[in-house]
This record gives structure tokens, sequence and C-alpha cells, in this order.
């Protein structure tokens, strides 16, 4: 590699703490650069000296001890120095505790500051290294209330996989007071990628309707947003800190006319929509099964025609409800293969872990690498795959402290799949929705997860038991697929055709314990845990398989049996 700059560094006065500083020489020696390293306990006339000697084009000075001493170190250190001219150019940055950095920033000279906590990202920025990232604002500093531009930058954002994966939470409160507050408050921090906004139940199913509103519902579920100046007030909130991109759910009706609203005010990052639900399946809306699809396929499109990114949240909507897991799988292919057909260059697939929330991290992260096999095997020049993982709402305890362990946990697991983007959901859910300072709290727990697992920590999917049962999974989802296409073969394409998938959910190819009883589904399928897995069991508690299962299907409708 060409060395074209010299970077010296070392800790300076009294200080002998210089891991810090050494590991960042190193980043700059591996790209390009010629690194000198002073050491610990540098006097600073020796300092200053080195640097007349060498003339470096980055001089790294590290104090982590009392900001009581710096002062007159550092002072000594520039008069030392003096003004020489060939010193113009050179750029001091200065590592210490949040103490000695405000003393340093006494001193004109330093440019940089940093604690110990900076991304790599950061990093590779203060060096002015251009490497296969394209690192750019997210958007500029300036926010108004005038229409925003088309956000091309998260294609680029979602690249920085390379390091950390890009973090995203969910925020919304009760009133748009407190979500205006609170959004400031997260933006200021710096911690998030992306906000999702979270509207109340209201606002998701009748923002176009609101005589329909019920008002003792506002503020249920999140932000009682009514107008699209809210929304111009949320983008302006998030207008601050590190400009986090803004994102926000579909809503349960009149989809398009959400979809371009979201677009226009907020520049939404990418579209969050369902396939099989936010129906009459589940309750938060009125459409049938096939209405619903429809009109998610049509926002799907609509956002594919406008180069958004689409996230499909449809697969963990089944293991919420107990169904087997090998049914999560096919779920998670179909919406993915949705999304390819609709046009779908960017696709975002959620992978909801500890659902349901007795899983064992085995069969859990089984069931994510078969999904995640399956959705790969789709992926071609036009049609790019994003993985984001998250924990379930449902596993965490109602105790913050055990919570905040368990945040811990499912972070350390769901990283076995090498996610793109990390949706947090913050420790408190359990207990009350997040407020700024959980959602700050549960990230910051998430990035002390990766900070130590991230490089070189062992590969959990690389368990034998892992390896089997995600196996498993992939051979059992396959047949039920090739099911669903023989059964709909009198349509030309049954995975897409709105019809036929909800006629597979009234037959039971896809089906959950919980929704017995509702005429949308069959609702007749029974399943148990097994060794840390959801199985399917038949009527004396047996565990058949999912081929097993659907054949039975067949057979029943093949002697007359109701599909219903």
């Amino acid at each position: 590699m060409k060395i074209s700059k010299t970077i010296i560094g070392g800790a300076i006065g009294n200080c002998v703490h210089v891991a810090g500083v050494f590991s960042y020489i190193q980043i700059a020696e591996q790209n390009g650069y010629k690194g000198v390293f002073l050491g610990s306990a540098v006097d600073p006339d020796l300092f200053a000296s080195k640097i007349k000697e060498l003339s470096p084009d980055i001089v790294c000075i590290s104090y982590r001890l009392s900001a009581s001493a710096i002062y007159p170190i550092l002072k000594r250190f520039f008069d030392s120095l003096g003004s020489l001219e060939k010193c113009a150019g050179m750029l001091f940055y200065f590592g210490g505790t949040p103490e000695t950095i405000e003393i340093a920033k006494k001193f004109p000279r330093f440019s940089r500051f940093f604690q110990g906590e900076e991304p790599l990202e950061i990093i590779y920025s203060s060096l002015n290294i251009k490497n296969d990232i394209e690192i750019i604002a997210l958007r500029g500093p300036e926010s108004s209330a005038k229409v925003p531009v088309m956000n091309p930058s998260l294609k680029n954002r979602l690249s920085q996989k390379t390091y950390f994966p890009m973090i995203r939470h969910h925020f919304g409160l009760p009133t748009m007071k407190e979500t205006l507050e609170g959004i400031r408050q997260i933006a200021d921090s710096g911690v998030v990628d992306v906000i999702s906004i979270a509207t109340d139940q209201n606002a998701q199913e009748f923002f176009f309707s609101p005589e329909q509103m019920n008002p003792l519902l506002d503020g249920a579920g999140g932000v009682p947003v009514r107008t699209e100046s809210d929304l111009f007030q949320i983008y302006d909130a998030a207008g601050r800190g590190n400009f986090p991109l803004l994102r926000i759910y579909s809503g349960t009706r009149d989809l398009l006319r959400w979809a371009e609203m979201s677009l226009r005010t907020i520049n939404n990052a990418w579209g969050a929509i369902p396939l099989f639900w936010y129906s009459q399946l589940d309750g938060r809306s009125k459409r049938s099964v096939a209405e619903a699809i429809s009109e998610h396929q049509e926002a799907i499109k609509w956002y594919a025609d406008h180069g958004i990114p689409v996230e499909i949240n449809d697969s963990h909507h089944w293991s919420l409800r107990d169904a087997p897991d090998v049914m999560a799988v096919v779920d998670a292919y179909i919406s993915a293969y949705n999304a390819k057909k609709l046009g779908v260059k960017i696709y975002i697939a959620q992978f909801m872990f500890n659902t349901p929330r007795i899983t064992s991290g085995r069969m859990d992260l089984a069931k994510m690498l078969a999904k995640d096999t399956l959705i790969s095997e789709l992926v071609d020049d036009d049609f790019q795959y994003i993985k984001q993982v998250r924990a379930g709402l449902t596993h965490f305890s109602i105790d913050q402290s055990v919570a905040k362990g368990q945040l811990a946990a499912s972070t350390v697991l769901s990283m076995a799949i090498k996610p793109h983007i990390l949706h947090v959901v913050s420790f408190s859910e359990a207990d009350h929705a997040a407020k700024p300072e959980d959602v700050i709290e549960s990230v910051k727990i998430a990035k002390g997860v990766l900070k130590n697992c991230i490089y070189e920590f062992p590969d959990l999917s690389n368990d034998p038991i892992v390896q089997e049962r995600k196996n498993n999974l992939i051979q059992e989802a396959r047949k039920v697929l090739a099911v669903m296409i023989e059964t709909g073969s009198c349509y030309d394409d049954p995975l897409i055709s709105s019809e036929y998938l909800a006629t597979a959910v009234l037959s039971g190819f896809l089906d959950a314990p919980h929704l017995k009883g509702n005429p949308n589904a069959k609702g007749s399928i029974r399943t148990m845990p097994v060794n840390g897995g959801y199985e399917i069991v038949d009527e004396n508690n047996k565990v058949i398989s999912a081929s097993e299962y659907v054949s039975r299907i067949i057979e029943f409708r093949k002697k007359g049996g109701s599909i219903g």
C-alpha cells in the first residue's frame, strides 16, 4: 500500500493510557498512513520536537487523567511547538475523557475530539479515508416545512454494514408535544439512524376519514397524527443532531394516499407493509384478506415504482399467534417473492426473534437462517435483500432490569445472521411505551453488545443442532410451497394472486392456533413447543411434519371437505 501521509501520536504529560491513540494509529496505518507512536507519558517538549522533526499530517494527543492537570500540559506543548509556518496544514486531534476534552477545547488548534465511543465511519472520516463505503450526510442541516426531495442516501447508509448495522427505533407518545420533544432529544443524542414514527390506531385506519375516529382512542398505541402539518413538524423535529432518517408504517387503509403523503412530508425512508395482515385476519381493518392483500400489493408496487425500498413485515405475525416455525418460513419467502414480482429493488426483511416468547435460542436462530436461505435465493442484479433484526415484544419482562438483560441477549443472538439493520426494541415496552430516555438507553445497551460481539465473535450459526433444524425447516417449507403452487395452478402465479393467497389461509396452508374462530382463516391447526421450536401436532399431541399436514388438507379436500 502506498504511504502518502504521516500520523504521530501518544499520551502526553503524565498520562499512561495509550490504548485509544495506539488503535487509532493502527487504523491509519492499515489505510496508507505512516504511523509514529510516541508511547505513554510523553514530555510536552519532546512531543513538540518530534512534530518539528517529522512534519506529520495528523497529530494525536491523548490524556485521560485528572482534568485539573491538562491545561498547563497542553499550554506548555503549544508554547514549545510555536507558530511554525509548516504546522499550518497539520490537523491536531485530542482524545480523552469528557472533562479533559472540555479543557482541550480551549486550544483552537484542536479540530476533533474523541472519547473512544466513536463508530468506525467517524474514525475513517477523521482520517479523510475514502474506501468502498460512501460516507454522506443524510440531509442538510436546514429544515423547513417545504416539501423535502426524495432522499437517495438510504442505500449508502445501509451499506455501512461493513462496520455496525444501522440502528432503528420505534417512537411515538400519546401527544404531539411529547413526541416532538422526544424526537429532538433522540436526534440530539446521535444514537439512532432511523426513527420509526409510531402513530395511534385512529391515524393508521382513519387519517383520511377523521369523522370515523373514536376520540376516546386518541393516542392509543402512538402519536395522534391528524394532519399533514403534524408530519411536517415531526420532520422538522428530526432535523438536528445526527439528522436521523424517518419512516412510518403504511396505515391499515387508503395505503396509496398514505404512501404519497408520507414521502412528501417526512421523506419516508422505506415503506413498511404487511401482506396478509392489517385486515379482518387481525381485526386492524375491516377489509377482507383478499382485499387487504390486493391493496397491499398496489402500495408495494407504488413504492417500487418510486424507487423506495419496501419492508413486508408479515412473517413474524404468524409466530406471534403460535404458528409452527415452518409457516413463518413459508410466509417469509412468499413476502419476498411478492416484493420481487412487484418490482421492488431493495427489499427489507424483518426478523423478529424471541417469537413465540418461549422459543429457544437454537430454534430461533435456525428459523431465521431458514428464512434467510430462501429469501437469498431470490436475489439477483435487480433484487437486493436487506436483513433487519429485532427482539420480540412479548418476551420482555416487566422487571426493567431483567428486560435490559433480555435486550442484550437477544441482540447477541440476532447478530448471528449478520444483519444490516438492528431494530432496537426498548426494554421498557412490557411496562410502558418508550420515552426518549428509554430509547437512548436501550440503543446504548445494544451498541454495547455490538462493541463486544461484532468482530471475531464465535459464529453461533455453526452449531450442529441449529444447522440440522435450519435444513429441516427449509426442506419442509419447500414442500409446503410446492403444494401451494400446485393447488393454485389455475392462477398464472398463485403466490402473488390475492385471491389464491386468501384461499390458502382459508384452506389452512397458512394457519395459527390464535385464529381459531376467525371466519377468515381455517383456525384449526394445533401447535406445541417441542425442544424449543414450534411444531404442528395432531389431536393426540403427536408431532407431524408440515408436509404431512398439508397432505391431510389435500386429502380432506379430495373427499369433498369444505375449504373453510
